[in-house]
């Protein structure tokens, strides 16, 4: 496992972006050979997913051959809603890079068979050959996608009722009005994330301080859904110094002297225009 520290949310999401940059450039996507994305929504990505459009917009990175399957959706939110995930997704970021709409999948949360719809998310990930490298993020309560304390650390994508807190969390974006706060959403599985080759999960905000807190010094535990990456062969945290404040100062010290090693994964910052 590792534990990337940068000063600020900037730095943390420019660090994320470059990875991600630098793992689909140095995969040599093609037509026959598409790199897999996981991708999640929320608050925490936004700034990732602005560099990866400035590395688009500068002609250093494509997604031409890029396969994504995101985290979650929201049940019975009309797809145009301004707060669906496909919305999120469109106006944040697909719609300003070079995918194909058909290579950008959402789970449909107003599909007339919910379980049909998640086992057919499910095959179609394994159809792509699986996914590359997931990205998440977290909630304040240690949550991954929508996979809320208690849930399975073996689940798969599947229908799930959300905790109180994150809808409360959510609030924020339909007017402070709890009763348009959807309380039901579609959501890959714990074990779904945990088969990808490899994930990184983005933690920011000294909100998300205990969680991570939970989610690397204390042992696996299903409610902390976050805590079961300790065991994927493959994770990578990236988190700002607020989110380090519930961790002991070793625990820091220890990581932060790891960061010569680990900016050689972004540094140098990779570029199509030099593939080519």
């Amino acid at each position: 496992m590792r534990l990337v520290i940068l000063d600020d949310y900037d730095l943390a999401s420019e660090w994320a972006a470059k990875y991600i940059c630098n793992r689909i450039i140095q995969f040599k996507p093609s037509q026959g050979r598409y790199f897999t994305l996981g991708l999640p929504t929320g608050s925490t990505p936004l700034g990732c997913y602005k560099k990866l459009i400035e590395y688009h917009k500068n002609g250093d990175l494509s997604f031409k051959y890029v396969k994504t399957f995101n985290m979650d959706e929201y049940v019975g939110l009309p797809r145009n809603h301004p707060e669906s995930y496909h919305s999120y997704m469109w106006n944040n970021f697909f719609k300003h890079i070079d995918i194909d709409p058909n290579n950008a999948h959402i789970l449909d949360g107003n599909a007339p068979d919910l379980q049909a719809e998640c086992d057919a998310f499910e095959k179609k990930i394994e159809e792509a050959g699986g996914i590359d490298l997931f990205v998440g993020g977290i909630g304040p309560d240690g949550h991954i996608a929508f996979n809320e304390p208690g849930s399975s650390l073996a689940s798969r994508t599947r229908l799930k009722t959300l905790a109180m807190d994150t809808i409360l969390a959510n609030a924020k974006y339909f007017d402070g009005d709890l009763s348009k706060v959807p309380t039901m959403a579609l959501t890959v599985g714990v074990g779904t994330v945990m088969d990808a080759r490899e994930v990184m999960i983005l933690i920011t905000g000294a909100h998300k301080a205990f969680a991570l807190y939970k989610a690397i010094e204390e042992g696996v535990n299903h409610m902390w859904t976050v805590s079961a990456f300790q065991q994927h062969p493959r994770t990578i945290f990236v988190c700002d110094e607020d989110a380090t404040l519930e961790l002991r100062v070793k625990t820091v010290k220890y990581f932060k002297g790891l960061m010569h090693v680990h900016n050689k994964l972004v540094d140098p910052l990779y570029s199509m225009k030099e593939e080519n």
